[in-house]
């Protein structure tokens, strides 16, 4: 097995894991996602379109999008990881909404959906774990009808997100893992200046627009924000894979004990940006 397809075995198995966790901490998703989540008007999203949600997870952003598209509308949520997708179709129907479909598949196997079939395509915090991100990126342009709108949230800078790199570093330090290199799949893979745009251009979208979204991660202790990313963050657990439970549990102790910096009068507000990009096929 090559190591992209080994990467996606442990992915899904991860948010398969995951799934529940991720679940419960959806009012909190949508509350700190919510900004870069208007965002994706960039998709130009209206009453009456279809819309493809590539890596959906549980289908908050989804649901967003199909009480904007009406009954006349239509939302494809994918993923890799139908446990996830379950939790979206259960929302889905909970919220009253008929226009809502799920299907697992993998973001880099967009080539079986019909060709130019979407007016709108959306992924929030997705497209940065793909191993072959122009592959997703071609069948994502496929799919859309032509002048269709691509809208993808990233995370920025690994500097303005502390919240998550100082957890990254600590456990690569620990794990002994090397840097990233270019290319490779990760929280941060698309977060530079020009990168994300780049990407578009190299995958033959036009007319690409950039926002930087503000996006800090407020939760009521230090603890709490340790508490989310160990429920929901399966990456996180996949490279500290090698280290013995004593190893991990003082490797979350130290993590903890340098996210409390962002801790002040008991409120937590950790250093967040994303970036949200958008281009027509």
């Amino acid at each position: 097995m090559d190591d992209a397809a080994k990467f996606k075995t442990t992915t899904r198995a991860q948010w398969q894991s995951a799934a529940d966790a991720w679940h419960q901490w959806g009012p909190f998703l949508g509350e700190w996602l919510g900004p870069a989540t208007e965002q994706i008007d960039l998709a130009y999203i209206k009453a009456g379109s279809r819309v493809l949600d590539v890596a959906a997870g549980a289908g908050e952003q989804s649901i967003a999008a199909a009480r904007r598209v009406g009954p006349g509308g239509h939302v494809l949520a994918t993923d890799i990881a139908p446990a996830l997708l379950d939790h979206a179709r259960a929302d889905a129907r909970a919220a009253g909404l008929s226009n809502v479909e799920t299907r697992e598949l993998d973001g880099e196997a967009l080539s079986e959906l019909p060709a130019a079939s979407f007016d709108a395509a959306i992924s929030r915090v997705g497209l940065i774990y793909f191993p072959d991100q122009q592959r997703a990126l071609a069948g994502i342009r496929r799919a859309l009808k032509p002048g269709g709108r691509f809208a993808a949230i990233v995370y920025s800078t690994p500097e303005k997100n502390q919240f998550f790199s100082i957890p990254v570093g600590i456990i690569r330090r620990r794990a002994k893992l090397p840097p990233p290199q270019p290319g490779q799949p990760g929280p941060f893979s698309l977060g530079g200046d020009g990168v994300l745009a780049a990407a578009y251009e190299r995958a033959g979208l036009r007319d690409i627009e950039v926002r930087k979204v503000d996006s800090p991660v407020r939760l009521p202790s230090t603890a709490e924000c340790v508490r989310f990313e160990r429920e929901s963050f399966g990456a996180l657990h996949q490279m500290m894979s090698t280290l013995s439970d004593a190893e991990r549990a003082e490797t979350w102790d130290e993590i903890e004990h340098e996210l409390r910096q962002f801790e002040t009068n008991g409120r937590f507000v950790g250093p967040c940006e994303m970036v949200v990009g958008a281009g027509t096929a």
